[in-house]
């Protein structure tokens, strides 16, 4: 058994003593000799049978002719855009459910910029009998310091139907939650100290592609009492919504909901005290649309 092993041994040399090529031999004749002296780098230059590169381009090269992209840049990319939209996202009649003369109210908003500065221009208000009973008006300047989330410093303009106009410095935070909730807090400074504030939130469930149903919630607190506008320190309303709509498309979409409103605390006393609801149920049918 040991003798086995030294059979391939033995074959091998008598390979080379009947002068037999090996097979390593066999296969090193069997391939083409290669000289690595005629070979050329691509720093080399090009055969004589290469194709000239200007033959086809008609004396077109990247910085001539009518293709040349010139000294300006013509690819931008999409944060260096300018955007401009505008929304409505109520526009709508409004009826108490206990009775009373309908009322309308608006919301409105505009928004223009890049990515990360953009200029917001916000009005909302209610109207009765051909007549604006409140309104406020803000211009904000939207700065981006995380994703989905804009801080907002500007000025407010609040009107009142029978009390003073009041005007506020603004400072927010706008942007989208986890879980798609829409939510906005922002801070106001008024003459004379004044202090308030404001919380918005709002989701949108999609029932359907086209229908949707959305809650929102609206609450407002204030620093010091405002007696000539019915308002007193603390938590002064709050307001919540139930909208559904169905989009014709995503720019136009009719929409039916109820609203409630509570007024609290110092403010309810101020409203017993001049005979005005402090709950009201209200039924609402609107347009929203955008463009």
């Amino acid at each position: 058994m040991n003798a086995l092993r030294f059979l391939p041994f033995l074959f091998y040399a008598a390979l080379l003593g009947a002068g037999l090529p090996t097979p390593s031999a066999r296969a090193q004749s069997s391939s083409p000799v290669m000289n690595h002296g005629d070979m050329q780098g691509q720093a080399g230059s090009a055969p004589a049978e290469a194709r000239d590169p200007h033959a086809y381009a008609g004396g077109t090269t990247l910085s001539s002719g009518p293709y040349a992209l010139g000294s300006e840049r013509s690819l931008f990319m999409g944060d260096e855009h300018s955007h401009w939209v505008f929304l409505a996202d109520r526009l709508e009649a409004v009826r108490d459910v206990d009775g009373g003369p309908s009322q309308g109210a608006y919301e409105f908003l505009v928004r223009g910029g890049h990515d990360h500065d953009r200029l917001v221009l916000k009005a909302e208000g209610e109207a009765a009998a051909g007549e604006l009973e409140s309104s406020s008006t803000q211009a904000l300047w939207s700065h981006a310091v995380a994703p989905f989330w804009d801080r907002q410093v500007g000025l407010r303009h609040d009107t009142l139907q029978g009390g003073k106009a009041r005007n506020w410095l603004a400072l927010g935070l706008d942007g989208l939650a986890p879980y798609w909730f829409e939510v906005g807090v922002t801070a106001y400074l008024g003459e004379g100290g004044r202090t308030a504030l404001g919380l918005s939130v709002e989701y949108e469930l999609l029932l359907t592609q086209r229908l949707v149903l959305q809650p929102s919630l609206d609450a407002e607190a204030h620093g010091q009492h405002d007696s000539a506008n019915g308002i007193g320190q603390g938590l002064s309303s709050a307001t919540t919504g139930l909208r559904l709509r169905y989009e014709f498309s995503r720019q136009l979409a009719p929409y039916l909901g109820l609203e409630r409103e509570a007024h609290f605390g110092e403010t309810a006393d101020l409203r017993r005290t001049a005979d005005k609801p402090v709950r009201d149920t209200r039924a609402v049918a609107g347009l929203r649309f955008w463009f």
